[in-house]
């Protein structure tokens, strides 16, 4: 009887004694505070039932415990949602994101922990002791130099991509992501790794259809509270299936190593490779000719950027062909721009000049980025009491950035849910604060492909647009945005795609 009593007394003192931290803690910073008894905190606000009829409906709901935290406590700068007895503070105004870069938080948030299982601990998902020399490696594939090698491998899959669409032209209506998927995969295999897509047989497919399930899995997990311990994920239906996918992802990035691997040591590298060095060519040199990676570290930079520049580039383009297609004075506009740079030949490569030419366009696309930017949210760990506008944020806090409530904010961009691409002309761009805008996050971890990114998005959009316009079927208040890692519409893209008159 004692050491039931022993064992409940405990029970009651750990769990006062979490409450009283908590307590504690909730009066640093702005945000709900937390009841005694609450175990669920905020969560609760988009807790996921398994029979839950609407499968999007957590998502809907943490959009809207965003958007109203946001509304309430935006003045603070920041504010702080209680996920169970886990803090996150949520940066949604310039100047905290400021003060957040300036404090140079170098600690991954535990959400990289489950990445790792696809990425290893690569680019993205590396510490700051690993990340920095990693960087420093890679950045010559990104030189601009370089990056200028890269438009004929865009002009090719572009062409491929428009000879593509003229069948479509034809139907109804196209569903279009699925298809830019496949050209985005193409084009990431061929200027990043030097691998043509046939080579690797029918694997992509399979593996764009994994990758897109694991990342579903991945958020349904955050929202699952239950499942955020390893040993209970792993045991669940959700766990066992990702396993599944993991499998695929990873017999896909292998065949990739395997097929550039083996023309490497039969000395068939690419003649041009001074000139378009390819990063799977770079991480493979400092392998075998130098020992200074091994397999492992090769694995995980190849699966970093199958899904960074893969689906991020896809994603951002199918927003950007729906808005076109939603406006058709901006579709106008980029008619009459592209016209003006390239005439009348709808076949001509895009050369680097056309891009700097290419000015409304690029306002477009930026624009897109805002309103779905393709992280929405994205974070780090405090790795000591730090102050952000003037308020302490204790040691080991996950603190993450709201893009996506950052962009919205209407001191900086009025009307903020409005496509409005002139808030990104050379003169209203002057007037957008420092940190305002993160389409690819910001300081020494920002994204190191966002020129490849914005170069690749504006060859083919302009080559689609040269050839075609574009109808968008659905209103946006059907296409809700949904967190999958990157942001995607809650109902597939819809474009009645018709030749030019």
């Amino acid at each position: 009887m004692k050491s039931k009593n022993d064992f409940f007394f405990s029970v009651a003192k750990t769990r006062g004694r979490k409450y009283l931290w908590r307590a504690k803690y909730s009066q640093l910073m702005p945000g709900n505070k937390p009841k005694f008894l609450d175990i669920l905190g905020d969560a609760k606000e988009f807790f996921i039932l398994d029979n839950s009829p609407n499968k999007h409906l957590w998502q809907k709901k943490f959009f809207d415990v965003l958007r109203r935290r946001t509304e309430k406590y935006g003045r603070h700068q920041l504010f702080c949602i209680w996920l169970a007895y886990m803090p996150f503070v949520v940066i949604v105004k310039a100047e905290g994101v400021k003060e957040y870069f300036e404090k140079k938080m170098n600690k991954k948030y535990f959400l990289f922990k489950w990445m790792e299982p696809a990425l290893g601990t690569g680019l993205l998902t590396s510490e700051f002791s690993k990340w920095k020399p990693r960087r420093k490696l890679l950045m010559p594939c990104f030189h601009s130099d370089i990056l200028q090698g890269f438009l004929p491998v865009f002009n090719e899959y572009s062409q491929k991509l428009v000879d593509f669409l003229q069948e479509e032209t034809m139907k109804e209506f196209t569903l279009i992501e699925t298809i830019v998927s496949n050209i985005t995969l193409d084009i990431i295999c061929d200027a990043m790794f030097g691998v043509k897509i046939e080579d690797l047989g029918n694997m992509s497919s399979e593996y764009v259809k994994s990758y897109r399930r694991f990342a579903q899995i991945f958020m349904l997990r955050f929202f699952k509270l239950w499942n955020w311990p390893d040993c209970i994920f792993k045991m669940s239906k959700e766990g066992k299936e990702m396993m599944h996918h993991l499998e695929i992802f990873h017999a896909f990035i292998r065949k990739i190593i395997q097929e550039k691997k083996k023309r490497y040591l039969n000395d068939q590298r690419d003649q041009n490779i001074r000139k378009r060095m390819a990063l799977l060519d770079l991480l493979l040199d400092k392998h075998i000719e130098r020992g200074e990676l091994n397999e492992e570290d090769i694995r995980e930079e190849v699966a970093t950027f199958a899904v960074g520049g893969h689906e991020t580039v896809s994603t951002a383009i199918g927003w950007v062909l729906y808005l076109i297609g939603l406006h058709r004075d901006v579709q106008t506009k980029l008619h009459e721009e592209l016209d003006k740079v390239f005439g009348e030949d709808t076949t001509r490569p895009v050369l680097k000049k056309d891009l700097s030419g290419l000015q409304y366009l690029d306002c477009v696309v930026k624009e897109t980025l805002r309103l779905y930017p393709s992280a929405p949210i994205f974070g780090r760990e405090t790795q000591e009491d730090t102050n952000i506008c003037g308020h302490i944020i204790p040691k080991g806090t996950s603190c993450v950035i709201s893009t996506y409530s950052l962009h919205r904010d209407e001191d900086v961009f009025p009307d903020p849910e409005r496509f409005d691409p002139e808030r990104f002309s050379f003169e209203n761009s002057l007037k957008i604060p420092e940190y305002s805008y993160l389409p690819f996050s910001a300081g020494p971890r920002s994204c190191i492909g966002q020129r490849f990114a914005m170069m690749e998005i504006k060859v083919i959009i302009s080559s689609i647009l040269r050839n075609f316009s574009i109808e968008s079927l659905d209103a946006r208040d059907k296409m809700k945005p949904l967190i999958y890692i990157t942001l995607h519409p809650s109902s597939p893209i819809r474009l009645r795609i018709r030749p030019r008159a």
